[in-house]
């Protein structure tokens, strides 16, 4: 349940839409004046998502040189990353003990299965040795039941956590670039 739960909530949560509007994409490509950024840090606010943050955080240290607002916004953007990858270290951990626990389903039935074994094959032995056999299977099975879809939602929100923090990244600096004029 753990696990279906937040496979559901970090797909939510990791939309890019609602990691990066596309509303304030927008506004940051025409910045040209003070109003315009001022507008840029309002929406911004009011959105609350990682991008958002980060472009906040950057208009907040405009007055600062850019190597010093770079520096800002990079240990901004680790926070915001790091609330991205909120429970999906708990899909790895589910993912490594689902087999585990499994295994251990798995070597109780097979202690209940020659538990039932003996030497005259009574009604009572075949029963506690189909029991040890379906106690096994259901465990092996149980155990990779939970495993494969945490593994694949661990490996996804992985790649998804990196692919929308170099997309941020970029943005950013294409922010500061238009921001900061260059010295030849």
């Amino acid at each position: 349940m753990i696990s279906i739960f937040l496979i559901v909530e970090r797909g939510l949560a990791l939309r890019r839409g609602a990691v990066i509007p596309s509303r304030l994409i927008e506004l940051q490509g025409v910045c040209n004046s003070q109003d315009e950024i001022l507008s840029l840090r309002t929406i911004a606010n009011k959105i609350h998502s990682p991008y958002g943050q980060l472009i906040s955080c950057a208009i907040d240290h405009l007055h600062l040189p850019r190597d010093e607002n770079m520096e800002l916004l990079q240990t901004r953007a680790r926070a915001e990353i790091s609330k991205m990858e909120r429970g999906i270290v708990v899909l790895e951990i589910i993912t490594g003990v689902a087999p585990l626990l499994g295994l251990v389903g798995t070597i109780f039935g097979l202690i209940t299965l020659f538990r039932g074994m003996g030497v005259e094959a009574t009604a009572e032995q075949t029963a506690l040795f189909s029991e040890g056999i379906s106690i096994a299977l259901k465990a092996t099975l149980l155990g990779l039941v939970v495993a494969i879809p945490s593994l694949i939602g661990w490996s996804y929100f992985n790649r998804k956590v990196e692919t929308l923090s170099i997309e941020m990244e970029n943005l950013c600096d294409q922010f500061l670039r238009s921001q900061y004029p260059r010295a030849d």
